[in-house]
């Protein structure tokens, strides 16, 4: 994916069919303009959360506040087997001593299966997905890049096979070329076909994908505004490509710079990354702050959660965000650094 940052054929049973009609609604559409704000944070269970995921739950929390919208909590709980027991309560018992509440209920990907299988139904009736039965190893020949191979292949449906979406050649783009403007990134290019390919939609063990489900509950949920880390920005056009396909608006999506080890490493469960102290929040939220860019006086490091939050939402400012590194080392990882440690 290009980033330019500015600071001011059909497989088994769907041949002969002709390609269903689209237009093009771009993530700066005004459709939104006249909505109200509805943003979300939407963590994985595979761990505890860490210094990371606070400062993409913070950074969401106070655009929505700022916004006077509604913040959600999704818990994105698609793949027992690498989920954590105990994790999904850990991570809201975590939000809540940091002072961010949500708005409503907790959403739980694993009680909408039945909405993913409607989503992909009606796919299905538009000759949109197709079967595919492609290996690892096949993906790897192919650069990474999956180039619709089982488009016009007949997969033998007695064998596993996954679900994939057709993500090029959907949409009036020039060149399969995606174009949005990233709130905190600017102007993102990606080419579809050349760097996305056709997404899985339904993985091959029968477990439902992120591409299908994050999407599918953004839209009945009608979130406007999704902020997250910038791991995520990659994947941002497809997402937006497939909000289209389905006729609806995308969000405006606001990526926030990562929060790395002394490795260079993203902080993660895999690399061993520091849970939050939830007896720390005060000073969990003010390094988080100042992560984003946002200046928070020394002196709010002694504050209460309550009065902290109360400052950042007084004092959001997108442009800061946007003026601050891609990527920078965790406070957290430093005792001199972080007095609470």
């Amino acid at each position: 994916m290009k980033s330019r940052k500015n600071k001011s054929a059909v497989n088994a049973g769907y041949s002969g069919h002709k390609r269903a009609r689209f237009y093009f609604m771009p993530a700066t559409s005004p459709a939104f303009l006249n909505t109200p704000y509805i943003g979300r944070f939407a963590p994985s269970p595979t761990g505890l959360l860490h210094f990371g995921s606070l400062v993409s739950a913070l950074a969401s929390f106070l655009d929505a506040r700022a916004c006077r919208g509604t913040w959600l909590v999704r818990m994105e709980d698609l793949d027992p087997p690498r989920e954590q027991p105990g994790a999904a309560d850990a991570i809201l018992q975590a939000l809540e001593q940091h002072g961010l509440t949500w708005d409503g209920e907790v959403v739980f990907q694993s009680r909408r299966h039945a909405a993913y299988e409607t989503l992909l139904h009606d796919l299905q009736r538009q000759h949109l997905i197709y079967r595919c039965d492609c290996t690892r190893q096949d993906l790897q020949t192919m650069g990474g890049i999956y180039n619709g191979r089982c488009r016009t292949r007949l997969v033998d449906t007695s064998h596993p096979h996954a679900l994939r979406l057709k993500l090029y050649d959907t949409l009036p783009l020039p060149d399969d070329r995606l174009e949005f403007t990233d709130l905190f990134q600017g102007q993102q290019i990606q080419n579809l076909r050349l760097e996305a390919g056709d997404q899985i939609l339904k993985r091959k063990d029968g477990l439902f994908a992120y591409q299908l489900a994050v999407v599918a509950d953004d839209m009945a949920q009608g979130i406007t505004h999704i902020i997250r880390g910038l791991d995520l920005l990659p994947v941002t056009a497809r997402q937006i490509a497939f909000f289209n396909i389905c006729h609806r608006p995308a969000p405006l999506y606001g990526h926030v710079p990562m929060a790395i080890n002394q490795h260079g490493q993203k902080l993660s469960k895999q690399n061993l990354a520091l849970p939050l102290d939830g007896q720390k929040a005060s000073g969990n939220l003010w390094y988080a702050l100042a992560f984003l860019g946002q200046r928070p006086p020394p002196e709010l490091k002694t504050a209460t959660v309550a009065e902290i939050l109360a400052w950042g939402v007084q004092h959001w400012q997108r442009e800061q965000v946007a003026a601050m590194p891609r990527e920078a080392l965790s406070p957290l990882l430093s005792g001199e650094e972080y007095p609470h440690l």
